[in-house]
């Protein structure tokens, strides 16, 4: 078997008093597109931040396409692409500028800078706007020019941080279909972090992330089958049914229920036979039902006991205090 693109041995980040990443364990195959998935503040950066050797671990052990990140960090460099969460672009040169720049700053061979420029920019359906300056590109274009940018000097591994955060959801869906080509078309790794639970989906495998450490991992699918249970959203046209709804659930079907986003929501296994039983058994007026198969979302919540939503909060506030303690 090849050697692992990405592999990690109790991964360690402190931050002052505050651990932000709390010993992970993982591999990632060549070819492979891995994704973390957990809410803002999960550990997810600071993990890349680690492999592309821009912070240092306080313990454990990670190599990155063969090379510790600690001891061999100019290897590491050389076989890495890295797009950042927040826009390194400079909006005065233009697109073509922005790359050359890059060429320079991994001494890539003259001979073939123009080549990739181009073979880069095709890619990503950005050639015939190559000499437009980058602060006409649309927010979809911009992403879209970092992640070329990523490839020119033909990495092994391709880290993307939360590579659509602020884009809409179709130009997402637009720069997804352009991850997947471009990864066929360079035979490369891919590792990127989301929060949006439709991104994880495109995933060959998913780690879940939760405050520092990795809670689940496999593939998409194989981390909803694991749930088991449909999700069920009732509504019952206000808050007091809803609390009665919620007392008729726990007494005479054995489910806790809770209200989420305005729907009395609960989980139970073959929901398609249980939905019909609610408007013979419960005894309270139904304006709707909407019974759905097992998500990522329910799987988060299986592990962590909340919704990513919910979880942004808390790891927002956790984080603070881990800078504060830098």
């Amino acid at each position: 078997m090849s050697e692992p693109a990405i592999a990690v041995a109790g991964l360690v980040k402190r931050f002052g008093e505050v651990t932000a990443v709390r010993g992970i364990d993982f591999t990632v195959a060549p070819g492979e597109v891995f994704g973390f998935l957990g809410p803002n503040g999960a550990g997810k950066s600071t993990t890349i931040n680690m492999l592309a050797t821009l912070l240092r671990p306080t313990a454990g052990t990670a190599r990155v396409a063969g090379h510790d990140v600690v001891g061999e960090r100019d290897d590491v460099r050389r076989n890495i692409g890295l797009v950042f969460q927040d826009p390194t672009l400079d909006a005065y040169l233009s697109g073509e500028q922005n790359l050359r720049f890059h060429a320079e700053l991994y001494g890539i061979s003259r001979s073939v800078v123009a080549d990739r420029i181009r073979q880069v920019l095709e890619m990503v359906g950005l050639w015939e706007r190559r000499r437009d300056k980058v602060r006409t590109y649309s927010g979809g274009m911009r992403r879209r020019l970092e992640i070329a940018r990523g490839l020119l000097h033909s990495p092994r591994v391709l880290f993307l941080d939360e590579p659509t955060i602020g884009l809409d959801p179709q130009t997402r869906a637009s720069i997804w279909d352009y991850i997947r080509r471009l990864q066929r078309a360079e035979q490369i790794t891919i590792f990127l972090t989301t929060h949006y639970m439709e991104e994880a989906e495109y995933c060959d495998r998913i780690a879940i992330m939760d405050n520092g450490r990795i809670v689940a991992l496999d593939t998409p699918e194989a981390l909803k089958a694991g749930v088991g249970k449909d999700r069920v959203r009732l509504q019952t046209g206000g808050e007091e049914t809803d609390r009665a709804a919620i007392r008729a659930l726990k007494d005479g079907f054995g489910i806790d229920a809770e209200v989420r986003d305005g729907a009395v929501t609960f989980a139970v296994a073959r929901g398609e036979e249980f939905v019909p039983r609610l408007f013979t058994e419960l005894g309270l007026p139904i304006r709707s039902v909407n019974l759905a198969r097992p998500s990522l979302d329910d799987v988060f919540m299986a592990y962590t006991g909340t919704t990513i939503r919910d979880a942004e909060g808390s790891s927002r506030d956790w984080m603070r205090l881990a800078v504060r303690n830098r």
